[in-house]
């Protein structure tokens, strides 16, 4: 079968499921999991895995309290250590199957600068053009609280999309999205299809990892699903609870799907994917409303600007209430933009000494989020 017609699923393996209590790796149920990849494997499909665990699997070896996460110091150390540990039992359980592991271990920085994302967008399609497994990780070990992922959920939708994957697998410690807790006193109410992950749905999130060994928490699921959205891409939150989680997701359809959206253009799934901005610009109701309609950012509508951003840097466009409406790539630096805030286009070249260009941001290398 061809690779570029191969189905490309991308399974994401959080660090309560793959490291207990004890600190040790769950062998037994990981080796459940690989016999799942390696069904789908020979069915002709490409596996991607993004997978957690080497904080924790580190933090063990070292003897570092609060599995690894007391600071950031002891989070990259352990995450050093961890790391051997965690490439390593992927390759041996990988091999148990005859397939091929292949680590990458990724910064934000490195899916947030595009020239670096299309790199790694060439990798995992060599990658999958010769049938190897890419095991994925935030790179811990030189990841900052500043710039980081801070959770695998965004990670794997990330690399979802730069290897236009068809579907996102989260594995997680319970089945789904509910409405509330599901062990609130008012039992919450299990959510099985999503078509568009809104305020409403953000709300329902609860942003805490309950195992204490993760980072990530509903929230962080919820945003990954934007991503993936975004990008057209499939994403379904299931439990990891179980044995053969795959394989039992095939047979009883049990867990949370986010629907795939129309999918962007490459750039604009990039750009709506990002989690980092240059800048902001905060525009009134008037320009909102155009950019919401399809519309470019003219110079007319914006109230005000933060940030030192240059050209072709990525902005964030938000509304007078706070709210994030648009991502795009900005035509003038901060500066030339600050001088013509609120001024009509026929006002620029005065105003600038230069030819300007026809918006702050076109609504081609813009997109909604």
């Amino acid at each position: 079968m061809n690779a570029a017609k191969r189905e490309t699923i991308v399974v994401k393996v959080g660090s309560s499921l793959l490291v207990g209590e004890d600190g040790q790796a769950r062998r037994a149920w990981l080796q459940t999991l690989v016999s799942d990849i390696s069904k789908r494997h020979q069915a002709g499909e490409n596996v991607i895995i993004v997978s957690s665990g080497s904080i924790a699997l580190g933090a063990r070896k070292l003897g570092l309290e609060h599995g690894g996460r007391a600071s950031l110091a002891d989070a990259q150390a352990a995450a050093s250590v961890g790391q051997i540990a965690l490439s390593s039992l992927w390759s041996e359980l990988l091999a148990q199957h005859q397939m091929t592991a292949a680590q990458m271990l990724l910064t934000l920085d490195d899916m947030e600068d595009r020239k670096r994302y299309l790199n790694a967008t060439a990798t995992l399609e060599t990658l999958l053009e010769h049938r190897a497994v890419a095991v994925i990780n935030e790179n811990d070990s030189v990841a900052t609280d500043e710039i980081r992922f801070g959770d695998n959920d965004r990670l794997a939708a990330r690399v979802a999309q730069a290897a236009a994957a068809n579907r996102v697998l989260l594995l997680s410690d319970i089945d789904g999205l509910y409405d509330r807790r599901p062990d609130s006193e008012t039992n919450g109410q299990f959510i099985g299809v999503v078509q568009t992950v809104d305020a409403s749905i953000m709300a329902m999130a609860d942003g805490s990892s309950s195992s204490g060994l993760g980072s990530g928490g509903m929230t962080s699921k919820l945003e990954a699903a934007k991503i993936a959205n975004l990008a057209g891409i499939e994403l379904s939150i299931i439990s990891g609870r179980e044995d053969h989680p795959l394989e039992r997701y095939a047979l009883t359809n049990v867990g949370t799907l986010f629907k795939a959206g129309d999918g962007a253009n490459a750039r604009k799934a990039w750009l709506g994917g990002r989690l980092t901005s240059a800048g902001t610009i905060i525009v009134d109701a008037g320009a909102a409303e155009a950019i919401q309609s399809g519309g470019s950012l003219l110079a007319a509508g914006i109230i005000s600007i933060d940030g030192q951003f240059e050209r072709s840097d990525v902005i964030e466009i938000k509304d007078d209430d706070g709210r994030t409406i648009a991502r795009g790539l900005a035509e003038y630096d901060a500066l030339d933009c600050a001088k013509i805030i609120g001024h009509r286009s026929s006002e620029l070249e005065a105003l600038l000494g230069y030819a300007p260009r026809s918006a702050v941001v076109h609504r081609n290398q813009m997109v909604m989020v």
